[in-house]
Order: structure tokens, then sequence, then C-alpha cells
């Protein structure tokens, strides 16, 4: 099968990237032919085979600006893509801003069949969080983003929430709902809402992420520390997750990643006192591996409706439990008190319970772990996800 893929970047910045790049090494070892379509940047980390002029987003000029609503670069390149290599079917994951909607109409022009993973909130939400200033919010998730501006809620700027705004409205436009033929949501929670606000239940199917094949590892040796990582925000949790640690003198956190509320949450540390908590910086790769398998959980306190929780399952894949919140899919994927617990999001006293127990009871973390590992393999096998994958993109092409 001849299949495009099509995304923002090439490198892992997040967990969207993260999927688009195994998901793109899944097809691939199944034979497909799979062509990438991103923008073009040192840091990318597969073959892309067609790169798109990306444009800096945090220090914009002119040009910049008017490429964000609309890109010609990628409209032409598109065009030869589908000229040269007659994909069978496209797959969109998060293009918007870089790649933009100037994609949509050429697609249709050429019968493309078009499906989407929903990383995000971007139909519902200009900022793509259904956050404002820290705040859960539904506000504009009906089509009206013009309370976005009222709100300033990119950065609590007016300039940058008006050019997210004027961005949603530009690819609403050129078909960011209309134009796509079937929707993949990553969690229940992510459908229902959809669904919610609109988006026929029909044209939305989900499927879970998937852990690749090798970072699988049971693991039952007992771990040293607790971890937290991901991006470090304020919506994440994680400041919650220092406040719960702070009558917890004798157990290590480990914090890494990088992010907006770094050095904010670093002085925090520092001006509480609280020397059992490190700070490791961005990890990838083997190194992650090594820090995960030496915990003795991973904790996910976020405080906004995460949309899946591939922290989550990359734990149970190395067999570690996981302390997660209530929030958005979190409680989909783990199943309390078996293979980690549940807190009350923002919770504190609830958090420091429950990695009071993990501190004190590790032989039953080691089992909740295995539990966790047994749940990986049974639902989020890279054998299972790439055959639901095939399912939506069969369909469609037929």
């Amino acid at each position: 099968m001849k299949i495009l893929q099509v995304n923002n970047y090439g490198y892992i910045r997040g967990g969207s990237e993260r999927y688009y790049i195994d998901l793109v090494r899944l097809l691939r070892s199944y034979g497909h032919n799979v062509f990438c379509m991103t923008s073009a940047h040192p840091k990318n980390v597969i073959d892309l085979n067609h790169t798109v002029k990306g444009i800096d987003i945090d220090s914009p000029r002119f040009r910049d600006i008017l490429k964000f609503f609309y890109s010609s670069n990628a409209k032409k390149i598109i065009d030869q893509i589908i000229q040269d290599k007659k994909p069978e079917i496209a797959h969109l994951h998060i293009y918007y801003g870089q790649i933009t909607s100037s994609i949509l109409p050429v697609l249709k022009k050429y019968n493309i069949p078009i499906v989407q993973t929903l990383h995000e909130y971007k139909l519902l939400c200009p900022v793509s969080t259904l956050i404002r200033k820290g705040e859960l919010c539904e506000e504009c998730a009906k089509g009206n983003y013009l309370k976005a501006i009222i709100h300033r809620c990119n950065r609590d700027s007016f300039t940058r929430t008006a050019a997210v705004v004027l961005e949603a409205y530009i690819s609403k436009l050129f078909g960011s709902i209309s134009s796509i033929d079937h929707f993949i949501a990553v969690s229940d929670f992510v459908r229902a809402k959809m669904i919610q606000y609109g988006i026929p239940s029909s044209k939305i199917t989900r499927v879970y992420n998937f852990v690749r094949d090798d970072l699988f590892f049971e693991n039952n040796q007992k771990g040293d520390y607790f971890l937290y990582y991901g991006r470090i925000e304020i919506i994440k949790g994680v400041r919650t997750l220092i406040n719960a640690m702070k009558r917890l003198k004798d157990v290590e956190l480990y914090i890494v990643g990088s992010g907006e509320a770094l050095d904010e949450l670093k002085k925090y540390v520092a001006l509480s006192g609280q020397d059992n908590i490190r700070f490791l910086g961005f990890k990838t790769g083997k190194e992650l591996e090594r820090i995960i398998d030496g915990s003795i959980c991973v904790v996910v306190p976020s405080e906004w409706n995460e949309t899946f929780g591939l922290t989550v399952i990359e734990a149970f894949a190395r067999s570690k439990p996981v302390i997660v919140s209530d929030m958005g899919a979190l409680p989909e994927i783990v199943t309390n008190s078996v293979d980690g617990f549940i807190f009350k999001s923002g919770d504190i006293e609830q958090l420091h319970d429950k990695l009071l127990w993990m501190a004190y009871h590790r032989n039953e973390a080691i089992e909740m772990g295995l539990m966790g590992y047994k749940k990986a393999i049974n639902m989020f096998s890279s054998k299972r996800h790439y055959e639901e994958i095939m399912k939506i993109y069969k369909k469609l092409i037929k």
C-alpha cells in the first residue's frame, strides 16, 4: 500500500511526534511504501522524502506569519507527491501552523482518502488544549473561536491568540472537518468529546496508541525513586507532585524533560529546600529507558484532560506501575489498585498517600508493574495497532 504520512515535525517534541515516527517505521516494517511530508529541520530523525520550508513560530517574521495561515510551498509539494508517488491514502497528524490546511483542497482534487489522528483538541479549541489560563474551558468548542481572543488564551497575548483564531477559521474554511474522510481518536474520552460537539460518530474511530516492540521489558526489580517524565508545564501537575513530595524526604523524585515551567519549578524547589528532587533535563532512547527501569513507579499528575497517556503505556511496557490523575483518558488506561493508582487531580494529600504507599510497598509495586506489562502486551502492542489502522485504511480506499 502507498501511504502518505503528514506531520509538522519529524523529530521528537512530544507524544504526537513520537507516535508519528513510530507509525511510519511500523508501516514500513510491514512492507508498505510510506512517504513522509513534514517541515525541514536538522533534528528530523526518520527518512523524510518530502520537506516543507518550516517557520519560526516563537519569533516569527512577517512572512512567517503569512505562512502560518497558508503555505503555498506545502501546496506545491503535496501536488508533486501525488503526481509522482500516487499515494492511495493520506494520513494526517498535526499539520496546522507549518504545513497548513493548504494541502486539503489538493488531496480532495485528486480524490485521495484522508484520515487524521486527533492527538489534541484543535477542532474544538484554537489553542488545542481546552485550557484557559490554567483552567478547563470549552467555550469555543461549538465553533465560536472569537471567545479565545477575549480571554487571550495563547500565552496571554492578544496578537498570538488572534493569530491562532484566524488560523482555526481559515483551516475550517479549507476543510479541516469537512474534507477529512475519517478521524482517529486516540482514546474514548477524545472520541466522546468530539461527538459531543458535532463530529458524527460514524466518522470517528477510537484507536489507542501503541508501544514499540523493543520497549517491552519484563522487570521484577525494586525501584529506588519516583519518576515524572514529559513536558514540564503547570497544567501537567508537576507543581502538585513537588508539593506532594514535601513529606517524603527519604525517597527521591526524578523529573525528566523540558518545558516552559522548568526554570520556575527549579526555583520553587530550591526555595522550599527539597533536596530530594532532581531535574535531569530532556532524555530519550536507552538513557530514558534505564531511568524508567530504576524507578519505583511513574507519576502522571496531569491537571488538564490528557488525550491519551503515552507515558503510561511506556511505563507499563517497562513493568512499572503508575500513579495518574483522574483527567481525560488516563482513567481509561489505568485500573485502580491493579496496575497503578488514580487520584483526584490537584489533590496534594491524595497524591501524597499514593506515593507513600508505593514507597513502603515495593514488592506489591513490582506485582502491579507486571500487571501493567501484561496489559501493554494485550492492549497496546504494535501488532494490534497495525491491524486496527489497516482496517480503517482499507475501508477508506474501497
